[in-house]
């Protein structure tokens, strides 16, 4: 009798210590998702920080300010291609930067170089969002684009950084 309850406790207690272990994620960089169909590598990886700037709370959460990026690159004036970079929004699940193509006013093309990428969840539904928002944002030709469902927090971001480099285009 005794080595039945000395058996059980021990294999509940080998059950939880299996259950609290997160797999490693040998993730990389952050590949770039561009809306001009290709994808490379971002220099800038979500380096862990989240933000509480959704209002919800996290012991491990970073300030919520934005983190400033270079304003534009490539050749400037009216009538030239330019890439402006908007600012890291920090959201719920992680930072969120946006750099826009532009020739003249007009949005040519939107990469995302900084989105969430913690878990297998977090990149399964910016896999399928972030192409969306930026197909939205090239048919808007502004920063007023529907939320994705399902990914409301990354969305918010998304939007909040466009608009960051739109302003800082003169748009």
């Amino acid at each position: 009798m005794r080595r039945a309850v000395v058996t059980s406790a021990a294999t509940a207690a080998g059950v939880v210590l299996l259950l609290s272990l997160k797999p490693h994620d040998a993730a990389g960089p952050t590949p770039v998702i561009s809306s001009t169909g290709g994808s490379g590598s971002s220099s800038g990886a979500a380096a862990g920080s989240a933000g509480a700037a959704s209002g919800a709370s996290d012991a491990s959460a970073a300030p919520s300010g934005s983190a400033s990026a270079p304003a534009a690159s490539g050749a400037g004036g009216a009538g030239g291609t330019r890439k402006v970079t908007g600012d890291a929004v920090n959201t719920r699940y992680g930072p969120v930067q946006v750099e826009v193509t532009l020739a003249g006013s007009r949005i040519t093309a939107v990469d995302v170089v900084k989105y969430p990428t913690e878990d297998r969840r977090d990149r399964a539904i910016n896999s399928t969002a972030l192409p969306l928002l930026n197909q939205e944002a090239i048919a808007a030709q502004s920063a007023q684009v529907d939320v994705v469902s399902g990914a409301t927090f990354t969305s918010d971001g998304y939007v909040r950084s466009l608009q960051s480099a739109l302003d800082r285009a003169g748009r």
